[in-house]
């Protein structure tokens, strides 16, 4: 039988038996009748997969127009179809985050993640970027806490090159002393770079205080001390133990079938297995704040000062995340930086940069304010900010505010997804915080449906003035 695309024939009657053909290499069967969203049961001799596909009908990626297809080795492949552009791009990620790092040795998931790209058992280190330079393609790896993440650019006919780089890197990285030593004296030349820089340094300061005792208090990258114990063989243990399938992410997207796409990913990751693989890590309760916390950090021969001031915020997944996210882009994102824009630079003077960011993601992440100013205005600052955020909590934002914010978030989205890299990002969003695959198209509504009393609910929900973790670095 053929190898390539797949051509699937409903049987004649419905729930007459079955059709029986070859699918991506792989004997499957094809369980009728077919549903009326024409979800696909692929089943062999011993795993399941499924699959969705319907011809693309809308601009938005969504449910009739991204092929998704989980294996039973936990990866889940996701793809969309874009002849527009002769490119192609692979991004995902894996369960292997820094939340699995040993206290002593923080910075060992980044390490290995960083360490995966210096060689493999078919390709060295040299091999791997000529190859990549020679189809003038990209491939990164890189750390972070919940997951490991991967990106590839390259010409549609390239897609076996990016997808046998990963498989490589993924499954049978080699570690090679000498590159590993480089490479632990890049990271140790970043972390003593981190060491100077006020904003950095002010926000590892704010973690400590905000995520006290939790996991998220912890620097991905970790501490020189702790780069200096990560050994060859701790990089190797922590892939053979932690790198898998299970809960593996792959989206591609750019111009090839889907199902070809899939079917490629298939034959290179389909029967990788990790049995030493552990569950995702369950993060802890927070407790929040009782009371202020403040801590200043002094590095020597700066002339300004970085503050971080905060809060815990709400969840991805959370109710309140979409409320609080058009909440923020009030009090500090939109225009000239919102509010805090307006108040503490423009009309006060007082600093040089001001925004407030809100980073929802799989736990709390913090809903924070961040401002550089000169060190003689970082009291003032602080106190302006506060009254502001009390202000914030206090009043609803009026309708001009709310207005204009919701119409910035709708009108950007669709930027937001003019390119390869952009649809790849927002589908893997998809799947990362189970959103549901027509997110996007029903995300219009769903900005629109927020109301100035939800805003003000999850501003007082998450925000207190009295209970802010503020940290300054500077001279």
């Amino acid at each position: 039988m053929s190898s390539g695309s797949p051509k699937l024939t409903c049987a004649p009657e419905i729930g007459q038996s079955v059709h029986i053909c070859q699918l991506w290499m792989v004997k499957i069967k094809i369980i009728f009748p077919v549903p009326s969203n024409k979800r696909y049961f692929f089943i062999n001799e011993h795993e399941i997969y499924t699959a969705t596909m319907i011809p693309a009908t809308t601009a938005f990626p969504g449910a009739d127009d991204i092929f998704r297809v989980e294996l039973g080795n936990g990866i889940v492949i996701l793809c969309r179809a874009n002849f527009n552009s002769p490119s192609i791009v692979v991004s995902g990620f894996l369960t292997a985050g820094s939340l699995f790092d040993p206290e002593e040795k923080l910075g060992l998931a980044d390490f290995t993640a960083t360490a995966l790209m210096r060689g493999a058992d078919k390709f060295n280190f040299n091999k791997i970027f000529d190859l990549l330079e020679s189809a003038g393609a990209s491939f990164a790896v890189s750390g972070a806490t919940h997951s490991v993440s991967f990106n590839g650019k390259s010409l549609a006919e390239d897609l076996d090159l990016l997808l046998d780089i990963l498989t490589e890197i993924i499954q049978h990285p080699t570690f090679p002393e000498e590159q590993i030593e480089r490479l632990r004296a890049q990271l140790l030349t970043s972390l003593a770079m981190r060491s100077q820089d006020t904003g950095e340094m002010a926000s590892l300061a704010f973690d400590r205080i905000v995520y006290k005792n939790h996991p998220y208090s912890r620097p991905e990258d970790g501490y020189p001390e702790t780069i200096q114990k990560i050994t060859r063989e701790d990089l190797e243990l922590f892939h053979r133990k932690h790198i898998g399938p299970q809960g593996m992410v792959l989206v591609i997207v750019g111009a090839v079938e889907p199902e070809t796409a899939a079917q490629k990913v298939i034959q290179k990751l389909g029967e990788w297995k990790n049995p030493k693989q552990p569950e995702p890590v369950k993060l802890p309760p927070l407790k929040p704040l009782s009371e202020e916390r403040i801590e200043r950090l002094q590095i020597p021969g700066k002339f300004q000062s970085d503050i971080v001031l905060g809060t815990p915020g709400p969840e991805r997944k959370s109710n309140f995340f979409i409320p609080a996210t058009i909440g923020n882009n009030i009090l500090g994102r939109f225009g000239m930086m919102g509010r805090l824009g307006d108040v503490v630079r423009e009309n006060a003077g007082l600093a040089y940069h001001i925004s407030s960011s809100l980073s929802g993601g799989l736990g709390p992440g913090p809903w924070y304010v961040s401002a550089g100013v000169s060190p003689d205005n970082v009291d003032k600052t602080i106190k302006l900010v506060r009254e502001e955020i009390r202000r914030f909590v206090s009043e609803k934002v009026n309708e001009e505010e709310l207005n204009d914010s919701k119409s910035n978030f709708i009108g950007r989205l669709p930027l937001s997804l003019e390119s390869n890299a952009g649809v790849a990002a927002a589908i893997m969003n998809l799947e990362r915080y189970q959103l549901g695959l027509n997110y996007y198209r029903e995300y219009p509504e769903l900005i629109q449906g927020v109301t100035a009393e939800h805003i003000l609910e999850a501003a007082q929900k998450y925000l207190s003035p009295e209970h802010l973790a503020i940290a300054v670095a500077g001279p």
